[in-house]
């Protein structure tokens, strides 16, 4: 019975000494939104539920939003699972946003071929003033120093980060102190942190990850699809989608499918926009291009209420998303924009102006068209008989006296099935 124990303990157990303690992985790969930041912050949770030793962060992103990475880099500070950034694999980047979430890892490593540092600034939609500007690169300033100074790390290089745009190599930044490792594969990583001492907000751990098994924990379908419409470019589409669906839905009643598509998209827009930087002004000179869009297709304006919604549209969307600093990656490709402008311009000026041309034109078949049409007397008409019309013999009744057989008549209305003509002047 002892030696069944002694055989059970060593099956069950010795595995775990051989192999040592779990460790979570993860991928964020893209900018930094909401989701990546819900993405993080329920890895934390998922890496201290399964008492994992540490989490690895493998980060690839040119930027994002200013208040996602203040979320992030507030989850990793308090975090009670010493959490690793490992800026890979070789190529990656961390720009902008990259740079505060790499300095705010317990440990930071970077992977041959690699780079980190704030992304150059652009010209972003609706750009602010150099007041403004300033206020948000002091105050970025400041945040990343912060953070250095509580992971002890190159607090100069860091501030010249946000300052300046300056990005170094992995060699680089190990060397001015930015990072503290540079790894080859992620299990160089472990066996190179196997024995580091971090300190937790709970007090200090010493990793024991050289024979670690690594667990990848992935975004779930929800969270990816969160993640793709937080893109600007892609709320953009779904504002204009909703807008249009839910338009064409009051022109066509009972069409349905429009309306669904419209309503669906707006929903997805709003929760898109609520994280993004939306400029309203931008909001509104949309709407009221769409308006005047509306408003074509019901007033005849020769085109100019459709050029003023296309004027209205291009200035609103290049304004719509406006950020709060130059070091901020949020932006709508400006081949979308155009792209947008340009087929709903199309629509409206040619498709929706050729249908409404075609409205107004002169009804030349059924009912409607007879009137005017001439025929042929197949009798005498006095004044009722037969008329042939278009190859249809109808009943009729002459307003104008009797009318001979073969004389050519001029229809003048249809009455119940029946059609009053006049003998046509010679």
């Amino acid at each position: 019975m002892k030696r069944f124990l002694l055989y059970f303990f060593l099956i069950s157990f010795l595995p775990a000494f051989a192999f040592g303690q779990k460790v979570i992985s993860i991928q964020i790969d893209g900018t930094i939104n909401p989701a990546s930041a819900d993405f993080i912050h329920n890895a934390i949770e998922r890496a201290s539920e399964a008492k994992a030793e540490c989490l690895i962060i493998h980060l690839n992103t040119p930027g994002g939003l200013l208040t996602s990475t203040r979320n992030i880099v507030s989850d990793l500070l308090v975090s009670p699972v010493p959490v690793i950034v490992y800026v890979s694999p070789g190529g990656a980047h961390a720009g902008s946003a990259g740079v505060f979430i790499t300095m705010a890892a317990n440990i930071a490593a970077m992977a041959p071929g690699t780079n980190i540092g704030a992304a150059h600034p652009v010209s972003m939609q609706g750009g602010m003033d150099s007041t403004m500007n300033s206020k948000a690169t002091n105050d970025a300033a400041a945040f990343i120093r912060s953070i250095a100074d509580k992971r002890k790390r190159n607090l100069d290089w860091a501030e010249d980060a946000v300052r300046n745009s300056v990005s170094i190599t992995e060699t680089e930044a190990l060397e001015k102190n930015v990072i503290d490792i540079v790894a080859v594969t992620e299990k160089d990583l472990l066996s190179q942190i196997d024995g580091k001492r971090v300190q937790l907000p709970f007090g200090e751990r010493v990793l024991q990850t050289k024979n670690a098994v690594i667990e990848t924990y992935g975004m779930s379908v929800w969270e990816k699809i969160l993640n793709i419409i937080s893109d600007p470019s892609i709320a953009y589409i779904l504002l204009m989608l909703g807008m249009y669906g839910i338009m064409f839905e009051l022109y066509n009643p009972g069409a349905m499918l429009p309306g669904i598509v419209g309503v669906i998209s707006l929903i997805l827009a709003f929760y898109s926009m609520h994280s993004l930087p939306v400029n309203y002004a931008g909001l509104a000179l949309i709407i009221f291009g769409i308006i005047l869009f509306i408003l074509e297709i019901k007033i005849v304006s020769h085109g100019i209420l459709a050029i003023g919604g296309v004027v209205s549209l291009l200035l609103g969307s290049m304004m719509l998303i406006r950020t709060s600093s130059e070091l901020e990656l949020a932006k709508i490709s400006l081949g979308v924009i155009f792209s947008v402008t340009i087929v709903t311009a199309l629509f409206f000026l040619f498709i929706i102006g050729i249908g409404l041309k075609a409205q107004r034109r002169k009804v030349i078949t059924g009912r409607e068209g007879l009137p005017g049409v001439t025929g042929v007397a197949m009798g005498l008409l006095d004044p009722l008989g037969l008329v042939m019309v278009e190859g249809e013999i109808w009943n009729a009744e002459s307003v104008s006296g009797d009318i001979q057989k073969d004389e050519k008549v001029r229809v003048r209305e249809m009455k119940d099935l029946k059609l009053y003509v006049e003998k046509m002047s010679t």
